[in-house]
């Protein structure tokens, strides 16, 4: 009974994650379409991001909730949901590299910035996170996982392999451990903290510089530019902050195979992981001033009942004074 009462709550608290992810990265997008000011290299990478987030909602969760149910499957097709899972999770991580270096090379080089960060280079570089993201989340299916171990416990040489789906059933710890984490996941990270650390260096050299010099317009730049950063590094932060801990338990599994994890434990660091899609857009609401101006426009436009031919037009002309107070 409690064991159902506690995949029951699993269950609804999944759900409502999944909820606000997908609507929530859903109106990111829709901020992006609608509010022009918003359509910069920056905020390509940031779609890229909300599309993987769409992704875990839409996707990953409800495998999530099937895999928790305890699904009776052919081993591959299990192995492809959990591929999947970590297809998205590894395309996440990219976008925040590049976001971060993207970040950089805005303050390293801003007068020449617009002409090196062109929106072709940009899908470019989208397209090569992706693919990247592919590749790595599908090494699992060309043979490192654990088929060869259930084929011995089962006597078996060929054939069809039934199980009871579940994640560390088809992935290698080894797997998640020596490539995953420790090449595609930890290296990534330190790298972005270093990027950052570097980015609010110069960015505070420059705004010493500029106001030694009295010069208000660069300060001006620098300073929009130390916020953004500020915020796009929180981003950054919560992400490791619900990634690490689900990383950490693989690393127990690994080398202290004695160890038994709590139930309640695995849940929560699951929770954080997913929950981690849902963050983003509540991050740019409260944190970036073009995000908030369009999520409100949207919301009195579309939603708000008293939305009007007047009030529209109000709203519309009220968002591109607020924008053009906040260029990037």
């Amino acid at each position: 009974m409690g064991t159902s009462v506690s995949l029951a709550v699993y269950i609804v608290i999944e759900v409502l994650i999944a909820l606000v992810s997908v609507l929530g990265n859903i109106l990111v997008i829709w901020a992006v379409i609608v509010n022009q000011a918003l359509r910069d290299t920056t905020f390509f990478f940031i779609v890229s991001l909300a599309v993987a987030d769409i992704a875990v909602g839409a996707l990953v969760i409800p495998l999530a909730i099937i895999i928790s149910i305890g699904l009776e499957t052919e081993f591959y097709s299990c192995l492809m949901v959990a591929c999947i899972m970590l297809i998205l999770t590894q395309s996440s991580i990219l976008a925040l590299l590049a976001i971060a270096v993207d970040r950089y090379l805005r303050v390293k080089i801003p007068t020449s910035y617009k002409s090196f960060v062109t929106a072709r280079r940009a899908v470019i570089a989208i397209t090569g996170c992706w693919v990247l993201s592919f590749i790595v989340g599908l090494v699992p299916m060309f043979g490192w996982n654990n088929i060869s171990n259930l084929r011995k416990e089962q006597n078996s040489t060929f054939g069809e392999i039934f199980i009871t789906c579940e994640f560390e059933t088809v992935i290698s710890m080894e797997y998640m451990v020596y490539f995953n984490f420790f090449v595609w996941v930890l290296p990534p990270l330190i790298l972005m903290l270093i990027i950052y650390l570097e980015v609010f260096n110069l960015i505070q050299r420059q705004l010493n510089k500029k106001v030694s010099s009295s010069s208000k317009d660069p300060q001006k730049y620098y300073g929009k530019e130390l916020k953004i950063a500020k915020s796009l590094a929180l981003i950054l932060l919560l992400f490791a902050l619900s990634w690490l801990p689900l990383h950490i338990l693989n690393c127990i599994t690994l080398f202290c195979q004695t160890c038994s994890t709590p139930m309640i434990i695995t849940y929560i660091a699951i929770f954080l992981t997913h929950g981690n899609s849902a963050m983003n857009p509540i991050v740019y609401a409260f944190r970036i001033d073009k995000f908030r101006f369009t999520f409100l426009y949207i919301w009195k436009k579309y939603f708000c009942c008293k939305s009007g031919r007047e009030l529209n037009r109000a709203n519309t002309t009220n968002i591109e004074r607020s924008c053009s107070k906040h260029v990037l």
